[in-house]
């Protein structure tokens, strides 16, 4: 009888943290240079409603930092980011910045000392809100241009593969 109990209670255990984990599924955006090589970014897809940016400080939607994976060297304002994984913050202001940090331990809290580029992203009001986050790449020869879209906000951070 104990036994009936427990192994039921190990399956319904499993059962809702497999439910849990395909809720949370990151969502992916990927940018395919001409060469072959390829720029991704793995990000948590929140709704415009769940959350607001934090105004000034860097932000970790829905909790958990954006990650940028590159396998190709890129550019990113007057820094060169080597292959690798690094977490992505979006600091949201006026005018949003990018923080582009090589600390990618799971839970971590953002350290600015970790930053290995940081750049002024392009930002514009767009007349129709988001209902949740977006994230894509736009693609031309070697530049791949980073676009965020929250709410009624675009901004937009170009990458070159070196």
């Amino acid at each position: 009888m104990f036994r009936a109990r427990f192994v039921v209670a190990i399956f319904c255990l499993l059962t809702l943290t497999t439910i849990g984990l395909a809720q949370s599924e990151p969502s992916t955006a990927s940018c395919n240079l001409d060469d072959g090589r390829q720029v991704y970014i793995r990000y948590n897809a929140i709704s415009g409603k769940a959350e607001k940016p934090p105004n000034g400080k860097p932000w970790a939607p829905g909790g958990t930092p954006m990650t940028l994976f590159t396998e190709a060297q890129l550019g990113f304002g007057n820094v060169t980011i080597p292959v690798g994984a690094y977490t992505v913050y979006p600091i949201p202001a006026k005018e949003w910045t990018l923080a582009v940090n090589k600390n990618v331990t799971p839970g971590a809290a953002y350290d600015e000392k970790q930053d290995v580029a940081r750049s002024q992203m392009e930002t514009d009001q767009i007349p129709d809100a988001s209902d949740t986050l977006e994230v894509a790449f736009a693609h031309t020869g070697e530049k791949c241009t980073l676009r965020i879209y929250y709410g009624k906000t675009a901004s937009f951070a170009t990458f070159v593969a070196k």
